[in-house]
């Protein structure tokens, strides 16, 4: 049986990855190296995109974008979890935990939204070739990134604000290696099938929707690509698209399997696996996909790292 209420919470615990105390190292190792993959990945990406005028177009516009929230998403996970790999006692404030959870709701709606943008942009790039300059232009493709950032907040806002003014019960054990909504909802001593609801109508709207519109985006793509004459070019572009498919799925399934029903049968060891998928996985591969594979990218780097070297010989 539970215990009484807890309003006034000052901390919680996060269990993390203690039922594998033996790995804690190489825990930290392996999260470590992805988390050092996915800042430069997604750095330089930014630096190239910026600095490169060759890439100053709608699609490395978004991925600039992408870039950058995934780089935030990371560092409002990763560092807090590295950290408690080493720590035996792993608390978080109650403030910090609400916090916590804002930004990876803002975050996670925001990359959402920001891949269906990807999603359009190069269905109007090899679908409508001709009506792509002025379909795409630049005010587009602003307004089309303030509301992907904007977007967050108000889901952000509405699901923490919610479930933090739920009553909490003893013991303060969040069974997560951060403040997500699942975890926390089994800590609340009260009835939550009108909040329960609510998370599946918003990860309805901010996973599913996205994702139907990123596939029916793709399906029109990919026949586009097979009525092109090259096969060189058909196999470049194939290849491409599956890329950044395998990414997506990645990210909706995870996201949706765990907040469509966040009181779900699945096991606290699968939740947990299944939420490093998104939170680790795909921020590191997101960059390595969707553009170091990328001759364009690759040939910004060149130049980049030939500037470098061009100015430390000047400076000697």
């Amino acid at each position: 049986a539970k215990a009484p209420w807890l309003r006034n919470q000052t901390y919680f615990t996060l269990q993390g990855f203690s039922h594998l105390a033996t790995l804690q190292v190489f825990l930290f190792e392996g999260i470590f190296l992805m988390f050092l993959i996915t800042m430069t990945g997604n750095i330089l990406i930014i630096v190239i995109t910026t600095t490169d005028p060759a890439l100053h177009t709608p699609m490395y516009y978004f991925l600039k974008n992408l870039s950058l929230i995934e780089i935030c998403f990371s560092l409002n996970i990763v560092p807090k979890m590295l950290v408690d790999l080493l720590l035996e006692r792993k608390v978080i404030s109650f403030f910090a935990c609400a916090l916590q959870l804002y930004f990876v709701i803002f975050f996670v709606t925001s990359e959402c939204f920001l891949l269906g943008a990807m999603a359009y942009d190069r269905y109007m790039a090899i679908c409508h070739p001709l009506h792509y300059a002025t379909t795409m232009n630049r005010r587009v493709c602003l307004h089309m990134v303030i509301a992907c950032w904007v977007s967050g907040m108000p889901f952000a806002v509405g699901l923490t604000g919610w479930l933090f003014s739920y009553p909490f019960c003893s013991p303060k054990e969040i069974e997560h290696f951060f403040c997500d909504i699942s975890p926390i909802l089994d800590l609340v001593c009260s009835d939550t099938y009108l909040f329960e609801l609510l998370v599946f109508i918003a990860t309805v709207i901010i996973v599913l929707i996205p994702f139907i519109l990123i596939a029916a985006s793709y399906i029109q793509i990919i026949c586009a690509i097979l009525r092109m004459p090259s096969a060189e070019g058909r196999h470049k572009a194939f290849s491409t698209c599956i890329a950044h498919l395998v990414v997506v799925t990645l990210f909706c399934c995870t996201t949706g399997v765990i907040h469509l029903k966040p009181k779900s049968s699945l096991s606290l060891n699968s939740k947990k696996l299944v939420a490093l998928s998104y939170t680790v996985v795909t921020p590191m591969l997101n960059p390595i996909i969707y553009s170091l594979r990328n001759k364009e990218v690759k040939n910004a780097l060149r130049k980049t790292c030939g500037r470098r070297q061009f100015f430390s010989k000047m400076s000697l």
